[in-house]
């Protein structure tokens, strides 16, 4: 059996522009490509995607999944190495969990928090080594203070802007908006504005920068063309106009 592009995107919840970005870099080339261009993906891709999310969501890059996926022989010896790093990640949980609950517990009868009752199984600095080599150790401990003055509701207020604003994105290419129409670059400038929250106002190159890094890296991308296939285009795009126009 196989399937096309558009139904393994739907079961994997993801876009099809990641599913080709993942075969145009090599680790996941689809089965089949058929006269008219249309990607189709059996069994055996069906399980390699598996891994490839598995992997993406521990914060394995691209490359290195490459580099793993070329070490295994089979599907049997790819899975079992896969439940070996779901349990882990059940283990993590299962302590964030325990976590939650005794904070919860504690906060209820008044007793005093202690950090590692509070932040056992957390670790926000994740994707630390990936901004230091991005964009220096300076934007990291910068970022990295901001975030920690914030409290819990400025954190997910915060959030909720970003999201706001990725869902406007998704219905103005919807719309079939053009990146320098009034709308989108409305919708530009705030987010401008969400992005100096944490580091202060952001240089023209910069700003391009990031909107082709949206583009570059399907785990920016992906968090615009889940409101409509597409969108991270009109986001690189409207930032670079809002940069040439607006910032230095």
């Amino acid at each position: 059996m196989e399937w096309s592009i558009q139904d393994v995107a739907r079961s994997a919840g993801v876009s099809s522009r990641t599913l080709r970005h993942y075969g145009d870099v090599g680790v996941l080339p689809p089965s089949r490509v058929a006269s008219n261009g249309h990607r189709y993906y059996d069994q055996n891709a069906l399980v390699r995607l598996q891994r490839i999310l598995l992997l993406r969501e521990l914060g394995v890059s691209l490359s290195a999944i490459a580099e793993v996926l070329e070490g295994e022989q089979d599907a049997v010896s790819a899975l079992h190495t896969h439940l070996g790093l779901l349990e882990q990640e059940h283990q993590q949980l299962t302590r964030r969990i325990a976590s939650v609950r005794t904070t919860l517990g504690k906060l209820e009868r008044g007793e005093p928090l202690m950090p590692d009752d509070v932040l056992d199984g957390f670790d926000h600095t994740q994707y630390r080594d990936e901004v230091i080599e991005r964009w220096g150790r300076n934007a990291y401990e910068q970022g990295d203070r901001w975030w920690r003055s914030l409290s819990e509701d400025d954190k997910r207020e915060f959030q909720r802007v970003q999201e706001r604003i990725a869902s406007d994105y998704g219905e103005a290419h919807r719309n079939g908006l053009a990146a320098d129409s009034a709308e989108v670059q409305a919708i530009t400038a705030r987010h401008c504005e969400w992005l100096a929250l944490a580091a202060g106002p952001p240089s023209r190159e910069y700003f391009k920068n990031l909107g082709q890094m949206y583009v570059d890296d399907p785990r920016f991308g992906e968090n615009y063309d889940k409101h409509d296939e597409g969108t991270v285009g009109l986001v690189r795009d409207a930032m670079t106009v809002y940069a040439d126009e607006n910032l230095e």
